[in-house]
C-alpha cells in the first residue's frame, strides 16, 4: 500500500521516489508527491530522518528531521 497524505484542503497525494545514478557512481533518490500513482515508483512509507510537511498553498514535502 503506497504512503498518501491528505492535505487541509482534502485533496490526496502519494508518495514516490525515483533512484538515479549519477556521473560518479552514486546513487541519488529524488522523493516527490503525486496525484496519482505511478507504477514501480511509489513508495510504501516516508523515509527514514524524513517527515512530511504542508507548504503554504496546500502542498505536501518531505523534510529532513
Amino acid at each position: 500500500m503506497a504512503f498518501t497524505f491528505t492535505n487541509s484542503k482534502g485533496k490526496t497525494y502519494i508518495l514516490h521516489g525515483n533512484t538515479r545514478v549519477l556521473k560518479s557512481g552514486k546513487e541519488s533518490t529524488l522523493y516527490y508527491f503525486a496525484k496519482e500513482e505511478k507504477p514501480g515508483k511509489a513508495l510504501d512509507s516516508v523515509p527514514a530522518g524524513y517527515v512530511v510537511s504542508e507548504s503554504k498553498n496546500g502542498l505536501p514535502v518531505l523534510k529532513k528531521g
